[in-house]
C-alpha cells in the first residue's frame, strides 16, 4: 500500500542543542534504513520549511503507524497521511 505523508517538524525552541542533535541524527539513521529496505522509496524536503513530503510503501495502515511511531522525531511531528491508489490513466499501470 502506498501512502503520501507530510511531516512538519515542531521542535521546541528551548530544546537542549545536544538533545536536538541526537534526535536528528537518530532520525536520519532510522529513515535511511527504511529507505534502503524500500519501505520509504521517496522523500522530498519542502523548500523553506522544516517539513517533508514522503511516499511510503507498506503492507498495511498498521505497519505505517508503527513505522511513523518509531521515528525519533515522532513526538515533535505534525503528520498528515493520504492513502494512494494507482490511477487508471498511468502508463505504468
Amino acid at each position: 500500500m502506498l501512502f503520501h505523508v507530510r511531516m512538519d517538524v515542531r521542535l521546541p525552541p528551548d530544546l537542549d542543542p545536544r538533545t536536538r542533535a541526537d534526535i536528528v541524527a537518530r532520525e536520519k539513521d532510522y529513515s535511511q534504513q527504511l529507505q534502503r529496505t524500500g519501505k520509504w522509496p521517496h522523500i522530498w524536503r519542502i523548500a523553506g520549511q522544516y517539513a517533508n513530503f514522503s511516499i511510503l510503501d507498506v503492507e498495511s495502515p498498521d505497519e505505517l503507524h508503527d513505522l511513523l511511531a518509531g521515528l525519533p522525531l515522532f513526538p515533535y511531528l505534525d503528520i498528515q497521511v493520504t492513502p494512494l491508489a494507482r490511477h487508471p490513466s498511468d502508463v505504468k499501470t
